[in-house]
């Protein structure tokens, strides 16, 4: 059958006018649909929400965590004069749980700040993943069990010293992060206090080579959180938190600090050497990284830029492990 001109005519110049829409609706008929692929489904749906069991272990802050152990079992090895594994693991596992349960307890505590916050607006309580009772009953369990573990598989000290260090933590340095300034020097406190619940787990007691070991960790924590400090102060003004020195919008104070801990931590770093705990490639070794640290800090000062911040805070993650690292290898 012919098709008359004029209609032909009027069919394209409808083509003209539809343009690519009419295309489209006839390549789409054309084209063969597929079926969606239900892993790539699955892996988008884990990938947009988290799973529980994720959220309940980003509770325990496992970054923190680990440091925390790092330093749980530096101060247990230096304790011994043999290796008594078994003890130090007990002692390990026993921090973990208070460690974690703090940090859940801290989440719980924190929420409706976190809330304010950019950097902490999608943890699982402020996003509504978890609800506050859950992540009460989780940090409470975690906190108790790993006191009792404490001190029924290793001692009473250890155990003292772990819930020192949660209440310490908990009802003294966290409120005052919306009080004061001195916070973070308060907080420094309970934050060297892993090490010698090492040390106490292994001795049973406390020397000064513990409180060495403590010092060191104590003076490292300067120039870690003050570097946080300034790379997260917006988000620390939002949410009330005095995170940094009063009245100090240049970074002047903060940067002093950050410098003045930055020159302690070089003798500091050298007592473990001067009381005979490790040799002379240790003491030669820090000297040298404890420089070359104080020099970083001066040009981080200079610059203040958050870039700089960040890269200051991964110097402080790297030179502890680095520290402990020569130190168990140099043990005398």
């Amino acid at each position: 059958m012919r098709v008359p001109a004029e209609i032909a005519q009027v069919d394209s110049a409808s083509l003209v006018r539809g343009g690519v829409a009419t295309g489209t609706v006839a390549a789409t008929a054309r084209k063969p649909q597929h079926a969606p692929n239900p892993a790539e489904s699955l892996q988008e749906a884990l990938q947009a929400r988290p799973s529980k069991l994720s959220d309940y272990v980003s509770l325990t802050k496992p970054e923190v965590t680990f440091l925390v152990l790092i330093a749980t079992a530096l101060g247990g090895f230096m304790a011994t004069e043999s290796l008594e594994l078994v003890l130090l693991c007990h002692a390990v596992f026993g921090t973990a749980l208070v460690a974690g349960g703090t940090a859940a307890l801290n989440h719980y505590w924190e929420r409706e700040h976190d809330g304010k916050m950019r950097r902490t607006a999608n943890r699982p309580l402020p996003s509504g993943r978890l609800k506050p009772r859950e992540v009460l009953a989780f940090g409470a369990a975690l906190s108790v069990a790993g006191i009792l573990y404490l001190a029924l598989q290793v001692n009473w000290l250890t155990s003292l010293l772990g819930l020192a260090t949660l209440l310490s933590y908990l009802l003294i340095y966290t409120p005052l992060k919306r009080k004061t300034a001195w916070a973070t020097s308060i907080g420094a406190f309970p934050g060297a206090a892993p090490v010698l619940m090492g040390w106490a787990a292994v001795r049973g007691s406390l020397s000064i080579e513990a409180w060495a070991l403590y010092a060191l960790l104590f003076v490292w924590q300067f120039p870690h959180f003050l570097a946080i400090a300034w790379m997260y102060r917006e988000d620390y003004a939002r949410a009330g938190m005095l995170m940094l020195p009063a009245r100090d919008p240049r970074g002047d104070a903060a940067f002093r600090q950050i410098l003045g801990y930055s020159a302690a931590l070089i003798p500091v770093s050298l007592l473990p050497s001067l009381l005979g705990m490790t040799g002379s490639i240790y003491l030669w070794s820090v000297a040298v990284l404890g420089l070359g640290f104080f020099c970083f800090a001066w040009q981080v000062s200079r610059e203040r830029s958050k870039f700089h911040a960040k890269m200051l805070l991964h110097a402080t993650v790297v030179y502890l492990p680095v520290v402990y690292a020569i130190m168990v290898i140099n043990k005398s």
